[in-house]
This record gives C-alpha cells, sequence and structure tokens, in this order.
C-alpha cells in the first residue's frame, strides 16, 4: 500500500517482507489509551515481534510494543499489552475460517494515522521456509545487478 493523502505512517514491519509470504491485506483500527496515542505521535512504536491473534469473536494486536510516554504521570500505559483491533464482523468470520483451515497467521505490517486516527495493516500470511529466504535474496540481488547493468547502458 503507498503513500495516499491523509496518512502518516509511525512503523513498518520490515521484517514480516522477509519471514513471511504476503497474501491478503485488511486495515484495522487500534484501540489505544490517549497515553499511547502520543507514544505514537511522537513516532515511537515496534512492530518486530508482532503478531494478529482471534480470541473468541475478536481480533487483537499481541507484541506491539508502544513506550511509555515520558511526559505521562503514573497512569501511563503498559507497553506490551494486547491492544483489540476494530474489524467488521464480517472480516474476523472470514480471518478466523482463513487461519483455523489453511493454518495462515495474521502479521502487521504498517501502523500509520489516518485522518488522525491511528490504524494497523494486517496481512494473512504463511512463514517461509530457510530456502525461501535465500531464494528471494537471490532474486532481489539478480535484480538489482541487472537494473545496474542497464543504468550503465544509458
Amino acid at each position: 500500500m503507498g503513500k495516499t493523502p491523509g496518512t502518516k505512517l509511525i512503523a513498518d514491519n520490515r521484517r514480516a517482507r522477509h519471514d513471511f509470504q504476503l497474501f491478503e491485506r485488511f486495515e484495522a483500527g487500534v484501540v489505544l489509551t490517549g497515553t499511547e496515542v502520543k507514544s505514537l505521535r511522537a513516532g515511537r512504536a515496534s512492530l518486530q515481534h508482532a503478531f494478529g491473534q482471534l480470541r473468541g469473536a475478536d481480533v487483537y494486536l499481541v507484541g506491539a510494543n508502544i513506550p511509555e510516554y515520558p511526559q505521562a504521570n503514573r497512569e501511563n500505559h503498559d507497553p506490551d499489552r494486547a491492544r483489540k483491533l476494530l474489524l467488521h464482523r464480517r472480516e474476523i468470520d472470514s480471518l478466523a475460517g482463513k487461519v483455523h483451515e489453511k493454518g495462515l497467521t495474521l502479521v502487521p505490517t504498517r501502523l500509520y494515522f489516518k485522518d488522525g486516527r491511528v490504524k494497523v495493516e494486517l496481512a494473512l500470511a504463511r512463514g517461509k521456509e530457510t530456502h525461501d529466504k535465500r531464494r528471494s535474496i537471490a532474486d532481489r540481488d539478480a535484480k538489482r545487478q541487472i537494473d545496474r547493468a542497464l543504468r550503465s547502458r544509458r
């Protein structure tokens, strides 16, 4: 998903593109506290070890780290708490079916502001094997060399 007007990127999970084969993507709202939003506005967040988890009829973002807001008082938030995601019921049902039947997982790929609201982009993903990762790296290097050779000819 490219940059669109009214969006501001907070965190990008580049590791997910390397470790997982990404399929369908969903945009979800995130239930946050005030200190979490202030911390995100400062651009502080990590999706490195995060994943989406189905709990009953809800989806939660687990493992995302939003550091405490330094100017907050004792009512600060827990940086690693699970955060509820806001999706339509039909989207949750569709995700639940695909996760349980096909063995896919939910991986957050981006965290961003869209028109002042925090959104997370979730992707249905399947983990890559080591040889698949090596093949991806080799393909990327080959493409880079081809581009370099074409540029030098001009």
